[in-house]
């Protein structure tokens, strides 16, 4: 990583990461870890709203090459998928491994054995750690992390969230994640209580990208174009406007900066309970899609991803091509 350290190594040295870990574990005991703010003790094996206790649940781990270039490059990104989360999005298309039917208490792993994970795909070759679905084991991650870098863990922590994540959390891992992967999903908590579920979405991402552009800064990639250290924002479009594009896009440019890295991405599809909502019960359409490329453009965000696309991979109803979301 052209002699890039990444920052949890100078945290172990003085022994913060081992003191960060310790307060983290703490609040597993009246859990705040996320803005559900269940308060029950997960080290006693209670459940909130995530359904997890104490130890971490892994679904899977490998090597994944289809994240944003910066992050998979030729070696794939170190990616830690882990079971359950604090959102119920109807849409998900990870639902078997985010709301389960059942228990995932066969996917719990110890902590050293997380660690051993991450040591394996550094083995691997791979950029970087990309902890996917993190808030709700956060502190079980940073427990994790500072028994991994102890036994010589060196490459950077990609922390790849829903957005949903708590501001109190997130100051304590401060120093210890170098890339933050957050999802910006909707501009309106109506939108999010109907399709996820949560009815203060807005005001905790919006806090949650602030903060994380605050500790990474703009994104910093280094000379073989993989990403060092940094903020990525991800925006799924939705049909019918859905997301608020438009106003999430503002968001970024006006709060956040326009030199904020964005992946626009294309490839939502009615799964899980999507059918039952009419008005998410299609896939996008080219012109809808093409809009919010038109509105990053507008707001002066010029980097970033969009998917490779053209008009033949799109749902395609017949839109008015001045308004393809409908209305007035």
């Amino acid at each position: 990583m052209n002699g890039y350290a990444p920052g949890y190594l100078k945290l172990l040295k003085t022994g913060e990461l081992h003191e960060k870990a310790d307060a983290l574990m703490t609040l597993l005991r009246n859990c705040t870890l996320c803005p559900r703010d269940c308060r029950v003790d997960r080290t006693a094996g209670r459940l909130g709203y995530c359904r997890s206790g104490y130890l971490p649940i892994i679904s899977s781990y490998c090597a994944h090459y289809g994240e944003e270039p910066v992050l998979s490059g030729r070696k794939g990104s170190g990616t830690i998928f882990f079971g359950n989360c604090n959102l119920r999005c109807v849409f998900c298309q990870n639902h078997q491994i985010s709301q389960p039917e059942g228990s995932l208490k066969e996917k719990e792993a110890g902590f050293e054995r997380l660690a051993e994970m991450m040591l394996e795909l550094q083995a691997q070759g791979c950029h970087n750690i990309n902890f996917v679905s993190p808030s709700h084991f956060a502190a079980q991650i940073v427990k994790a992390v500072d028994i991994a870098a102890s036994k010589g863990l060196r490459i950077p922590l990609v922390y790849n969230t829903n957005g949903y994540d708590s501001l109190g959390t997130l100051r304590l891992l401060e120093g210890i994640i170098d890339i933050y992967l957050p999802d910006i999903k909707y501009s309106d908590n109506n939108a999010a209580l109907e399709y996820s579920k949560v009815a203060d979405y807005v005001e905790h991402s919006r806090g949650a990208i602030v903060e994380m552009k605050r500790q990474a800064g703009d994104l910093i990639i280094d000379s073989e174009g993989i990403a060092q250290r940094g903020l990525i924002v991800r925006h799924l479009v939705l049909p019918n406007d859905l997301a608020g594009s438009r106003e999430s896009l503002r968001f970024i440019s006006e709060k956040v900066g326009k030199e904020t890295y964005i992946s626009v991405m294309s490839q939502y599809f009615p799964t899980h309970k999507a059918a039952e909502y009419p008005l998410i019960s299609r896939p996008i359409s080219f012109l809808e899609y093409e809009k919010v490329l038109e509105w990053l453009d507008s707001f002066g965000l010029e980097n970033g991803w969009m998917q490779e696309h053209s008009s033949r991979d799109f749902y395609q109803p017949d839109f008015d091509k001045d308004n393809p979301f409908g209305g007035d």
